[in-house]
This record gives C-alpha cells, sequence and structure tokens, in this order.
C-alpha cells in the first residue's frame, strides 16, 4: 500500500492498542540516502510529539502531537517541516473521546475507536522533524531525536457530535506527492489537505478502559455493548 524501499528490521516496536504522547510510532517517509539523489521511501520509526528544530527542550513534545491542517503552514514550529519533511503514519484506527452530561447509563466522557469501513489502514498526513540534544555528545546513540505530529482537519459530519476535529487521513492518490521532499509550493502542499469524501470511515464505543496507558490489548478496541453498559454503569 505505502510502497517503502527501506526497513531496518531493528527499528521494530511492539504492537500498540494504546499510542500515548511521546510513543514510538511508525512513519512513511521519502529520504534520499548518503551518497544517493533519489529519494528512498522508508519506514521508520519516529517519537510521536514534534520537537522544533530550535527548541531548547525536549518538553515541547507533548503539546504538539497535533498541527491544525489550516495554520500547518505558517506556525513557526511546523512550518519548515511542512515544506520538506512530511511523513504518513499508518494506524488501525484512532480513539477520541466524547464529552456529554453524565448520567445514570453513561459516563461523563466516552471514548469511541474510530478507523476505515473497508478494514484497510489509515494513512495520516504527518510531519516530521529532527532535534539535537545538546546535553549529550554528538557520537551519543540518543543525541538526535526524530519526532512528528499529526494534521488534524475539521470532523466529518458523523464523527463531528463526538468532537470537532479528526487526523487527516489521505487516499493513496496522494501519498507519492505528499511524500516528495522535492515538493515546497505551500499552495501545492495545502491542495493536498483535503481529506476523502465522508462515508470512509466508522466508528463505535469502547470501553473506559483506553483512558490508562497501562492498559493495552486488542480488547480495547473492542465495541461497548449493551450489556456492556448494565454490567458497567
Amino acid at each position: 500500500m505505502f510502497g517503502v524501499e527501506q526497513w531496518d528490521p531493528a527499528e521494530t516496536i511492539a504492537p500498540n492498542w494504546n499510542v500515548a504522547p511521546t510513543s514510538p510510532v511508525y512513519a512513511v517517509l521519502d529520504r534520499p540516502p548518503k551518497g544517493q539523489h533519489r529519494p528512498v521511501r522508508q519506514l521508520r520509526v519516529l517519537r510521536w510529539g514534534l520537537i522544533p528544530s530550535w527548541a531548547r527542550s525536549p518538553e515541547t513534545a507533548v503539546k504538539m502531537i497535533n498541527a491544525r491542517a489550516d495554520t500547518v503552514h505558517e506556525k513557526p514550529a511546523y512550518r519548515q517541516p511542512f515544506a520538506s519533511r512530511r511523513c504518513l503514519l499508518p494506524v488501525d484506527g484512532y480513539y477520541e473521546w466524547q464529552t456529554a452530561p453524565a448520567g445514570p447509563d453513561r459516563p461523563p466522557r466516552q471514548p469511541y475507536f474510530v478507523s476505515r469501513a473497508d478494514g484497510s489502514p489509515l494513512a495520516l498526513a504527518g510531519l516530521y522533524e529532527f532535534w539535537r540534544d545538546r546535553t549529550l555528545p554528538a557520537d551519543h546513540p540518543q543525541a538526535w531525536r526524530v519526532t512528528c505530529t499529526v494534521v488534524t482537519t475539521e470532523a466529518e459530519p458523523m464523527l463531528a457530535p463526538i468532537h470537532e476535529r479528526m487526523p487527516l487521513f489521505l487516499d493513496p492518490g496522494s501519498f507519492d506527492a505528499w511524500l516528495d521532499p522535492g515538493l515546497d509550493d505551500p499552495e501545492a502542499l495545502r491542495a493536498l489537505l483535503v481529506p476523502p469524501p465522508p462515508g470512509a470511515l466508522t466508528v463505535h464505543p469502547v470501553g473506559a478502559a483506553v483512558g490508562s496507558i497501562r492498559n493495552n490489548g486488542p480488547e480495547l478496541v473492542r465495541e461497548l455493548t449493551e450489556d456492556d453498559r448494565t454490567t458497567l454503569f
């Protein structure tokens, strides 16, 4: 689906059903290897939560997990990554929380799992950046950190009652242009940030266990049934 040409088996992460900010995530990106001019499509492991190259501390990562599609081209933290360091973040789905008045048969915040209706992965539009940790020597394995953020857009009508925004996912026809590091025209890039028409997604409620990062397993994405609600509430 993503046409990956290069992957380092050492960069392997375990399945994660409850990804939190600063967690490692897979990213697909195009970069020219040393000594070559042709970009090669790679599967890399990045950290979720972008650290701008000019940041003094990595603590900004937890605040920069999302970048708004309407301002990503002009915000100082995202402007340069948007111009030349774009990636795709493949995921099976994501969680969204709906805040509603609490009642006897519902919690104050209900989590939902959102995925593609056809069962294929979502290719989230993302940006990545390199950050140099000046507290470490240049040859230290952790001297450089590569982090990423997810581009978001207005939620489609089905999701709007749950949350007003959603991750922006791309269809395969936009992959090559989005990943092309040679494409730096802001208007051409912004034209790619158009989510597929409504109808591609499906959503179902899940249990509150996903609210704790200590919980991690496939049971977190199981649809919450009426029997579950009766037992829980």
